[in-house]
């Protein structure tokens, strides 16, 4: 039973409602002063306070600050004859839940008890009936998917309801899980199917390498200024979670999801989007700018010349300002420097998400903050409000231009080590391997056995190239369990997913 106190130095005039609230099962103690009020939210720790503003002794003000100090998680509603617009500034600025003006009817109170006592489980309740009669629908969503477009709705309508429910007590996150494992391995097979007909017919998605093509010449055609973000590692899902922090001062014109290039991993993904190449063009062409799997070298530090061979290709004379950020500092610093900025475009690469995964990886600590998707996503919007990427995005639009966010490529939580045998040279990747002799005997494992039909470099004649599906991920015989302990439960990228694969790019204007 939920417990109420009142306080009001007419109680006895608040009779009819004290019966009512009781009919309606509440336990309601009552208190005809503030420091009353103070002593018996200390000794019961009610659910809700109502508060009058004009009692003896303390006042209402008064005894909300009181309570508020001691006790700050007791929602407090103020209920008073006054419409004095500093007293209900004042009661704002501490924080009250509600403000009321007498007279109250009693529909008016059981509201306020369901918004500020209730909301929670009326909210669960909502969300889990709204849920269960969808899942017919998203469930057949899946399995009739046949194109990226449908895949793309696929993962929109799984986004929302994974965002939807994290936020609530839900029974239904494990059939939502279900559906997402559903989702992934039809989508894996999707791929298998179509991948290498996306670059050998005349039709494909908008994929890595088409970026500039599609999107940015077009908006400098029309003379507008553009302002390109990358953020590494940048899901959907992290996406919708941001999004409401930028609507202050930015409006969304465009949301779009576009398909990123297999492997799913920096050094293939976001360097076809600055060339607007496939990875085997880039070797081919620009053999200085490209680095082998094998060699130690960084593999995305040519991005600015490959965005000017791109630019030199389309004989675009537009010039343009290239920033790679790896640390806060750094980020505060070029955002100071864009108050002199006459370039038409402007490429930002922002690896924050990048360095939020991998730490996880490596650090205890990371993997108690972020244990799941919903504490992904909850350490993703705290790292965004309070990060210089959000002044930096805020500074953007105050100077007037368009702004493009998008990544490489997504993650993906792996779960299920698998098996796999090479030779001493295969890379490292968790999510996908290159090598010869390459052999996985798991059914979720997509094998390219010749690169070079889907615009992959071949490191030797017999290379071949092996993808994790779904929560998969490699691991050697002969220090399997190592793997198995350590990068379980692990974000990763490389593979196929829709998580990896599926990925947002978005079209903003300043307000």
């Amino acid at each position: 039973m939920s417990q109420i106190l009142w306080a009001d130095d007419e109680i006895d005039l608040l009779q009819p409602y004290i019966i009512y609230l009781k009919d309606k099962q509440y336990d309601v103690l009552t208190a005809t002063n503030g420091q009353d009020a103070i002593e018996l939210c200390h000794q019961a720790r009610p659910d809700i306070v109502f508060l009058d503003e004009n009692m003896p002794g303390l006042s209402g003000l008064e005894t909300l600050q009181e309570i508020k100090r001691l006790h700050p998680e007791i929602p407090v509603v103020m209920i008073t004859k006054s419409e004095e617009e500093r007293i209900m500034e004042e009661a704002i600025g501490e924080k009250i839940a509600d403000y009321l003006i007498k007279p109250v009817n009693p529909s008016q109170i059981l509201m306020c008890l369901k918004k500020h006592i209730h909301q929670r489980d009326i909210l669960s309740e909502h969300t889990n009936k709204t849920y269960r009669e969808e899942w017919g629908d998203i469930t057949y969503l899946i399995d009739t998917a046949s194109t990226i477009e449908e895949w793309q709705a696929v993962e929109r309508t799984l986004t929302h309801w994974e965002l939807e429910l994290q936020d609530v007590d839900s029974s239904m996150r494990e059939m939502l899980q279900m559906q997402r494992q559903q989702a992934n391995a039809a989508f894996a097979k999707f791929v298998q199917r179509h991948y290498e007909e996306w670059f050998t017919g005349d039709e494909r998605p908008m994929m890595s390498s088409d970026v500039f093509k599609r999107v940015l010449f077009p908006m400098l055609d029309r003379g507008e200024k553009v302002f390109l973000v990358v953020i590494d590692n940048f899901r959907y899902d992290q996406w919708k979670t941001i999004q409401p922090m930028l609507s202050d001062f930015l409006t969304v014109t465009d949301e779009q999801l576009y398909c990123s290039i297999l492997p799913t991993a920096t050094q293939y993904a976001r360097n076809a989007i600055f060339s607007g190449l496939m990875p085997l063009q880039i070797q081919q062409m620009y053999p200085q700018f490209w680095v082998e799997e094998e060699e130690e070298e960084g593999k995305n530090l040519c991005e600015k010349d490959l965005i000017q061979t791109q630019l030199d290709r389309y004989r675009r004379k537009e010039e343009f300002s290239y920033y790679k950020v790896n640390e806060s500092e750094f980020c505060e610093k070029i955002t100071r420097q864009f108050k002199g900025l006459r370039t038409p475009l402007n490429i930002v690469v922002l690896n924050f998400i990048d360095m939020l995964s991998h730490s996880r990886t490596e650090s205890k600590m990371m993997r108690e903050l972020a244990g799941d998707e919903a504490a992904y996503m909850s350490l993703t919007k705290s790292w965004f409000r309070h990060s210089p990427t959000y002044f930096m995005l805020r500074r953007i639009a105050e100077l007037g231009y368009r702004i493009v966010i998008t990544t490489d490529h997504g993650t993906v939580r792996v779960q299920n080590p698998v098996q796999i045998i090479g030779d001493k040279n295969t890379n490292t990747n968790l999510r996908y391997k290159v090598g010869k002799s390459l052999n996985c005997q798991s059914k979720n494992v997509m094998t390219i056995a010749d690169p070079k039909r889907v615009g992959l470099p071949c490191p030797n004649v017999s290379s071949s190239y092996m993808f994790c599906a779904g929560n998969e991920f490699f691991g050697y015989p002969n220090n399997f369990n190592y793997y198995a302990q350590h990068y379980r439960n692990t974000f990763q990228h490389g593979g196929i997913s829709l998580e990896e694969m599926v990925i947002p790019l978005i079209i903003l204007d300043p307000k």
